[in-house]
C-alpha cells in the first residue's frame, strides 16, 4: 500500500453509469457530471481512468467495459427490470470489477447504479466512494445497510435535501460542480426563456410552455425527445414565438443558454440536485422554477422557486428582475469544480483512512497471535 499523504496524487478508478456515453451531447446530468468529474480529477493532478461504454468521448481516459451504452441494445423503457437488462448489466459490472481490482488503485469512485459494486469493494476491501446520483430505490438501498460496516467505503450525495432521505451518519454532501470556463458569463439576456432537459413527463416540458405562455414569455426548448408518446403531446404545443432548438452540445448550447433571460425548470419528480440550472447561473441567467427536492438548495437567491406550477408565470416574471450577477456569484462560490473536488478528496481520503486502520488492526492482531 502506497503512503498517501494530502497532496499526493491518486490513482483513481471512475465508474460510470453505463445507459449512455460519456459524451457530448450529454443525455443527462450524470454523464456530464461524470465528465467534469474526470477531467478536472486529471487537471487535478491525478492518474484517471474512466470505466465506461467505449462509445464514450475518446479524448477521456476510457477502459471500455462494454462496446456501446446500453441505451442502444437494451432501451431502458422495454428493458428496465427484466433478467435480461440484469445479466447484461452484471457482465458488464463484473468485467469492470476484474480490471480494477488487479489495476490497483488507490481509490475508486463509483458513479453507477449497481448495487453489487458495494457488496464487491466489502469483499475484496477496495478503498471507494460511491456517489448517490438518486434517492434511495430498493436494491441500492439494501445494498448501502449491508456495507455499512465497511470504513473503506464512503457515500456521497448532491445535496442536503438528498442526504436526509439516507439513514443518519452515511452519507456526506458533495455539491456537483462545472467547469465555469465552459459557460462564460454574458451580463444581458435576449428576452427570451429557455427550458433545457429531456423531454420525458419527469421533467415538465409542457408545464413550462404552459407558464412561459401564460406570462407572455417566449420559451425555446432544447434537449433530447426521451419519451417519444410524450413528444406527441408537446410538439403541437410549440408554436411561435416558442421554438424547440434540438439536442444542443458544447458552444451552440452554451449561446442557446447566454443569450435567455430566464430559465424555466420543471421537475415533476424530487430533483437530486439540477446541473441545468447551474450552468445557466454560471451565465448569469437566473432561474424560475418548482420547488421539488434538491431545487430550492441549489437555487438560493439566484432565482424564484414557487410550489405550485400555476405560478410559474409570475416567477418568470420575477426572475427576470434579478441581477445576473447574483447568479454568476453564486456559482463561483458554491458549485466549480475545484470546489467540488476538494470535497470529493476529503471521501477519498476517508476511505483510504478506512482501508488502511483495518489493515492495520488485522495486521497487529497477526504479530499478537
Amino acid at each position: 500500500m502506497r503512503d498517501l499523504t494530502d497532496n499526493t496524487p491518486l490513482r483513481i478508478a471512475v465508474i460510470a453509469h453505463v445507459r449512455h456515453p460519456v459524451a457530448a451531447p450529454f443525455m443527462g446530468g450524470m454523464e456530464a457530471h461524470c465528465e467534469t468529474l474526470v477531467r478536472a480529477l486529471v487537471a487535478d493532478g491525478h492518474d484517471v481512468t474512466l470505466f465506461a461504454s467505449g462509445d464514450s468521448d475518446p479524448s477521456l481516459p476510457v477502459h471500455a467495459i462494454c462496446p456501446r451504452a446500453y441505451e442502444a441494445e437494451l432501451p431502458w423503457a422495454t428493458w428496465h427490470g427484466t433478467a435480461t437488462l440484469r445479466e447484461w448489466l452484471l457482465r458488464t459490472y463484473r468485467g469492470a470489477w476484474e480490471a480494477i481490482v488487479e489495476g490497483g488503485f488507490d481509490v475508486v469512485h463509483n458513479n453507477a447504479l449497481f448495487p453489487d459494486l458495494l457488496d464487491w469493494a466489502s469483499r475484496d476491501r477496495v478503498a471507494m466512494v460511491t456517489s448517490l446520483h438518486v434517492p434511495p430505490f430498493r436494491a441500492l438501498g439494501e445494498a448501502v445497510a449491508r456495507n455499512a460496516v465497511a470504513p473503506w467505503q464512503q457515500l456521497t450525495v448532491c445535496s442536503s435535501q438528498q442526504q436526509a432521505l439516507w439513514p443518519a451518519g452515511t452519507t456526506r454532501v458533495a455539491l456537483n460542480g462545472i467547469d465555469i470556463a465552459r459557460w462564460p458569463f454574458e451580463a444581458v439576456g435576449g428576452g427570451r426563456a429557455i427550458w433545457v432537459g429531456r423531454i420525458t413527463p419527469t421533467k415538465g416540458t409542457l408545464e413550462a410552455i404552459d407558464a412561459a405562455e401564460a406570462a407572455r414569455v417566449p420559451l425555446d426548448i432544447v434537449g433530447p425527445i426521451d419519451c417519444r408518446d410524450y413528444w406527441v403531446q408537446v410538439s403541437p404545443r410549440i408554436r411561435a414565438p416558442h421554438r424547440y432548438l434540438g439536442h444542443l452540445s458544447g458552444a451552440a448550447l452554451t449561446h442557446a443558454v447566454q443569450g435567455a433571460s430566464v430559465l424555466v425548470a420543471t421537475p415533476m419528480w424530487d430533483e437530486p440536485f439540477g446541473l441545468t440550472m447551474v450552468e445557466a447561473m454560471a451565465c448569469g441567467v437566473p432561474v424560475a422554477a418548482l420547488g421539488r427536492g434538491a431545487i430550492p438548495e441549489v437555487v438560493g437567491d439566484a432565482g424564484v422557486v414557487v410550489a405550485s406550477p400555476a405560478d410559474l408565470p409570475q416567477a418568470i416574471r420575477g426572475a427576470m428582475e434579478i441581477d445576473r450577477t447574483v447568479p454568476r456569484a453564486r456559482v463561483e462560490r458554491h458549485f466549480s469544480a475545484a470546489a467540488m473536488i476538494g470535497r470529493y478528496r476529503e471521501a477519498y481520503a476517508s476511505a483510504i483512512a478506512g482501508l488502511r486502520s483495518v489493515s492495520s488492526i488485522e495486521s497487529t492482531r497477526a504479530l499478537l497471535a
